[in-house]
Formats: structure tokens, sequence, C-alpha cells
């Protein structure tokens, strides 16, 4: 499943993955998740609103401030997947051009 499938998902609700980050860091709104996560406060609105995913690096971040598992942040996200897969395209090397 791509990012735009996920985006689009019923299941991916990532309001709830972000208000348990506010409610267990004991934080007031969005703002202050995004500085506790160190990001701009207009990530954390594009995933609000479905116009961002929630990248891997930003979930590894949420695991080190918040101490949940990676599998716990997911399942908050509604992200029921058994495994991640990255692309094969990911990990290609560019061919030179000549």
């Amino acid at each position: 499943m791509d990012n735009q499938n996920q985006l689009n998902n019923p299941q991916y609700d990532p309001n709830n993955l972000l208000g348990s980050l506010i409610q267990k860091l004991n934080l007031k709104n969005d703002a202050a998740l995004s500085r506790a996560l160190e990001v701009a406060p207009p990530v954390i609105s594009k995933i609000r609103h479905r116009r961002l995913p929630v990248g891997a690096s930003l979930l590894i971040r949420m695991h080190e401030v918040c101490g949940l598992s990676i599998k716990e942040l997911r399942e908050l996200m509604g992200d029921r997947r058994g495994k991640f897969r990255i692309s094969d395209k990911q990990f290609k090397p560019k061919q030179p051009t000549s």
C-alpha cells in the first residue's frame, strides 16, 4: 500500500495517534506536540488533515519521545499491516548518466 492509498484508507486515523501522544505527554495542543517532536507545526497540521502521511523518521521520533513501540504507534493510527515494506526502487543505486 503506497502513501496515497494509506491516506485514503478509512481505518487510517492520524488524529487518534496525535491525540494519544498529546494525552500521553500531557501537552496542551498540536503546537506543543510539534515542539516536543522537534518538527515544524505545519507538519502536524498536514498529518492531521491527511495531506501528509506519518513517515518513518517521524514515527521513530515519536517512539523516542513517548516510549511507545513502533507497533503500538502504528496501531494507534490504524495501520494494521503485519509488515511495513519499503519499495525496491528506494534501494536501487542510480545509474550514472553519460
